[in-house]
């Protein structure tokens, strides 16, 4: 590829956070090679006549906390014409997030490389597919039942509870047994016994190692993580949820954990992922929109982003 045309699905760009935006790190190492990149939402993305199509705005960005994009250009045309495309718009992963993949496997179709792979997407839920590696994981157990979640609790004591389809902290509980609350939470995060939940053992290590988030770049493992350690008042190790961050250099375990998930990730196209280590335990694999990347490179002095896109560019320019 001469010219390389680069597209990003995301959330609204006026609203992200250019501090800690892992997106705009990598739209800002493709406008550095000059590539053209180009920005659009979920709305802007439609099917015509078979053809994944979307209204594109071309952006120029640059490292600013108070201007860091200016829409530069809007084209509308068809998605196939981009030579690399990514996926990286925020869950709720839902049937809106879904019919987009659709669009995307589309694009796919007719000559852009997505990123990451929109059947890989739907594939990986993000709080389920670690139950397709036990031997890394804590014990946990899916469910819509409120006697098999009370069950778990009474075995394991105390548990965290989340829906499958959020991100960012958002509706994680920790529940201890003979606790008050246990029933109300439970019907709250189950929409009463209507939606599966992710239920797992509390891995108390938390607070010692924190919540650590590896990011893997076609099944191989940055040497560097980032440990999230919960605030004194709350439970979550997630930035968004006011955990703070150290950076860290990934253990023997961590490196075997990456080992194990690899070969599957690599399989169904996700070629970014970050996933969470807690203690000696994975607990999720974030495939929708993977972060960490200002934290990490910063704190080592390395460019996670140029890695990334060395090897989309050598792949996409077979």
């Amino acid at each position: 590829m001469n010219s390389v045309r680069i597209g990003f699905v995301i959330d609204p760009i006026a609203f992200i956070n250019p501090k800690k935006d892992t997106s705009l790190a990598i739209m800002l190492e493709a406008q550095a090679r000059g590539w053209t990149v180009f920005y659009m939402e979920l709305k802007h993305l439609y099917l015509e006549d078979g053809n994944a199509k979307a209204i594109m705005h071309a952006i120029s960005l640059s490292d600013d906390p108070k201007n860091w994009f200016k829409i530069t250009g809007t084209e509308t045309g068809n998605l196939g014409t981009l030579d690399l495309l990514f996926m990286r718009k925020d869950p709720p992963f839902d049937t809106e997030y879904i019919i987009a993949t659709y669009i995307l496997e589309k694009a796919e179709e007719q000559g852009a490389m997505v990123i990451n792979k929109p059947q890989g997407l739907r594939d990986a839920n993000e709080k389920i597919f670690t139950s397709w590696f036990p031997q890394c994981c804590p014990p946990a157990l899916l469910t819509r039942s409120g006697d098999a979640i009370r069950d778990f609790l009474k075995k394991h004591q105390k548990i965290v509870i989340k829906p499958t389809g959020k991100m960012g902290g958002k509706s994680i509980f920790v529940l201890m047994n003979g606790d008050p609350n246990v029933n109300v939470i439970i019907e709250e995060v189950s929409k009463n016994g209507k939606e599966y939940v992710q239920v797992q053992k509390y891995i108390p290590e938390i607070s010692k190692t924190g919540d650590k988030r590896i990011l893997l770049i076609n099944g191989i493992p940055v040497e560097y993580g980032l440990a999230r350690f919960p605030s004194k008042n709350d439970h979550r190790g997630n930035l968004a949820a006011g955990a703070t961050g150290k950076g860290f250099e990934l253990s023997k375990n961590d490196r075997w954990i990456c080992s194990q998930i690899a070969p599957s990730l690599v399989k169904k196209g996700l070629l970014f992922v970050g996933i969470d280590v807690i203690g000696d335990y994975l607990t999720e694999i974030n495939v929708t929109s993977p972060t960490c990347i200002r934290e990490i490179d910063k704190e080592f002095d390395i460019n996670i982003a140029s890695r990334l896109l060395d090897l989309l560019h050598k792949n996409s320019s077979k």
